[in-house]
């Protein structure tokens, strides 16, 4: 580690961007080191997100704190910017930051080393070589999550055409990772101890769509679940439309340990709002979660709503809200429509009052809380495995872990109590507690 840079880096956003920072380390390791603080480092990197108006806004918040924080440190770090919402705004972003220092473009992002190293006045050569993304080799990545579990993005990009996202626009078409090269990076994850792989990518199902024969998702599946050393397999952004008894069939062949785990979302129950939103199952969005369930009765579901639409009325979200009671999701995630420019959608007549789509928003999330509590009390007493994420920072005999139906960093936690816990570990515990998110469990 001697004589190499101090870099502090910040990821904002969803788990696709925490990989594309953690690949960005694993291409710049020769020349630079992760620090913890901002203080000891020499180079601050911030990934941003773009997607919708609040993302953007933190990002600038982020941006604009940390320059303020850096300022006072008497050997001012570099603040390097990347990620998607340089991508979406451009030259109108830099001109807007001047206290960024460097800009890393999306596309450029596995040689910002050499961004890097000539802002800091650094021979370019020292950055070392800039990783082929694609080739089948799997791209150097240092680990951010710890040893419980680790993200592994599939493909870049979406070729849907929602009329309410601007992915598309800002990442490009799909893309698929060859199976090959994803093998390599999950088994080198697995060699380091990584017990939970969560698969992610813009729309799961889709995978391998772009690639030739035997370069599909079964395929890339069952390479995955035969590797030594993998406990929980997890697939999230699984588009409603992917969904048939086929990939069931073959989900239930690799069980364990693939988790019966459905990240679904379904964005609206209203086929009138459904057509309007460009999604291609605009009738009974019931009929997939039946589908799941009727192959995994244990199914644990989660999906991802939007209130506000455009030409959303009373009788539209009230759909919507008996959608939510009837199906009883363990999980959901409920969003304001934000009428992002560039996004079809904000054009559409029929725009809803911001007040109107919070107050709606909040509506199904009370509900959500309510189903959330009575679910959890479920597991009152029982005798669980728990991974084990990481210690508390406050208690000594106190862990943060999850039970397999929570994912990491969008569902609740299982606190649980035990001695001389590691992360990474797999420990049985007993629940002894359940609030309307989290569980408390002894081990």
């Amino acid at each position: 580690m001697a004589g190499k840079i101090p870099i502090h880096t910040i990821s904002l956003g969803c788990p696709k961007n925490l990989v594309d920072t953690e690949t960005m380390l694993g291409t710049i390791a020769d020349s630079f080191e992760p620090v913890e603080s901002l203080q000891e480092a020499a180079v601050v990197l911030i990934n941003t997100c773009g997607f919708i108006q609040p993302a953007v806004e933190e990002s600038v918040q982020t941006i604009l704190e940390t320059a303020q924080d850096i300022e006072d440190i008497p050997d001012r770090p570099l603040l390097a910017v990347t990620g998607c919402m340089l991508a979406r705004y451009g030259e109108e972003m830099k001109q807007e930051l001047p206290e960024v220092d460097v800009w890393v473009p999306l596309s450029r992002q596995r040689e910002a080393g050499s961004y890097l190293l000539q802002a800091l006045g650094r021979k370019e050569s020292e950055a070392g070589s800039a990783f082929e993304p694609g080739a089948h080799a799997s791209p150097p990545r240092v680990i951010s999550t710890g040893s419980s579990y680790a993200y592994l993005k599939i493909s870049e990009g979406c070729d849907r055409s929602c009329s309410f996202c601007l992915i598309p626009r800002i990442r490009g078409r799909m893309r698929s990772r060859t199976v090959a090269s994803l093998k390599e990076e999950a088994r080198s994850l697995l060699d380091r101890g990584v017990r939970e792989l969560v698969l992610v990518g813009q729309d799961v199902t889709e995978y391998g769509r772009d690639l030739g024969p035997g370069q599909d998702l079964f395929a890339l599946l069952r390479e995955l679940a035969s590797l030594p050393g993998l406990s929980w397999l997890r697939l999230m952004y699984l588009y409603p439309s992917g969904i048939n008894k086929e990939l069931l069939n073959f989900l239930r062949e690799i069980t364990p340990p693939f988790l019966p785990y459905f990240d679904i979302p379904l964005q609206h129950a209203h086929p009138d709002m459904l057509k309007a939103m460009g999604r291609p199952f605009a009738t009974q969005p019931d009929r997939v979660v039946d589908l799941v369930r009727s192959h995994f009765p244990r199914a644990n579901l989660r999906t991802t709503l939007l209130t506000g639409f455009p030409g959303e009325g009373e009788e539209h979200f009230r759909a919507l809200y008996d959608f939510v009671r009837r199906v009883r999701f363990q999980h959901v995630g409920v969003f304001a429509f934000y009428a992002e420019e560039g996004v079809r959608a904000a054009e559409y007549t029929g725009q809803v009052d911001e007040e109107r789509k919070e107050a709606r928003r909040q509506e199904i999330m009370s509900l959500q809380a309510g189903i959330s509590r009575e679910l959890l009390a479920a597991y009152q007493g029982q005798e669980m495995p728990v991974l084990v994420d990481r210690s508390h920072p406050e208690w000594p005999t106190l862990y943060e872990g999850r039970i397999w139906c929570q994912a990491p960093e969008v569902d609740g936690i299982c606190y649980v109590s035990g001695e001389s816990l590691f992360p990474g570990d797999m420990v049985t515990a007993r629940i002894e507690e359940t609030w309307t998110y989290d569980l408390v469990a002894l081990a």
